[in-house]
């Protein structure tokens, strides 16, 4: 049986938002497992599938608050770096450093994090704000997604994976086919966990060979 929201002063939407969340079994679930979201269970079904994160890799999750992808990476291997612009509640055996990941001088910040090491795999969740128009949404998408790719040219090591979130038609072709140069696999990849109305779809990309880096 549905729950309901009874409290008159809310607008429809919020009610809507509420509702939605109260009947959602991924919350539900989300709750009754100690994550922090929902949207734990898209990293576990994205693991599942393609095995991104083995037990000896470092890990590096790009807008990671609240941390529930975090808690899933450090359940499978001893090495996650957290970052967002956001503050996180700490987790057992996870870094994180509070930097807007878009800003000037961030990737000096997450080198000094790493500590001159390369990621094997990096995570991101991230989604733009958006503003309702879906040229300058696409935009911004476009250059959040370009921007973790410039992430994996500095910091991802040679034969680490990559999955970051899209929109269908958030990934600009030629983005996609300098993917595909750079990554042995290239997948698109919806889990079951997402919301059906939702948009959002997940890029998943496999063993990373940079032209001219061997190491």
């Amino acid at each position: 049986m549905k729950k309901q929201v009874r409290n008159r002063k809310l607008k429809q939407s919020s009610k809507n938002w509420i509702r939605r969340q109260i009947n959602d079994p991924y919350v539900i679930k989300a709750k009754n497992e100690g994550y922090r979201s929902r949207a734990a269970f898209k990293l576990i079904e994205i693991q599942n599938k393609f095995n991104i994160i083995k037990r000896d890799s470092i890990v590096v999750d790009l807008g990671a608050s609240p941390g529930s992808w975090s808690q899933v990476a450090i359940e499978i291997c001893g090495n996650v770096m957290a970052i967002d612009l956001l503050d996180m509640r700490p987790i057992s055996g996870v870094s994180f450093i509070k930097v807007d990941f878009l800003e000037e001088g961030s990737f000096q910040k997450m080198a000094e994090m790493l500590r001159n090491r390369r990621a094997d795999v990096i995570l991101s969740d991230m989604a733009p704000n958006t503003c309702g128009i879906t040229k300058i949404d696409h935009i911004k998408i476009v250059n959040l997604v370009e921007k973790v790719y410039e992430f994996c040219e500095v910091f991802l090591n040679v034969g680490g994976n990559l999955v970051t979130k899209v929109f269908h038609g958030g990934t600009e072709s030629t983005l996609l086919n300098e993917l595909k140069k750079q990554f042995t696999k290239v997948k698109h990849f919806k889990p079951r966990s997402s919301r059906k109305e939702s948009s959002e779809i997940y890029l998943v990309a496999t063993m990373y060979r940079p032209a001219g880096r061997n190491v």
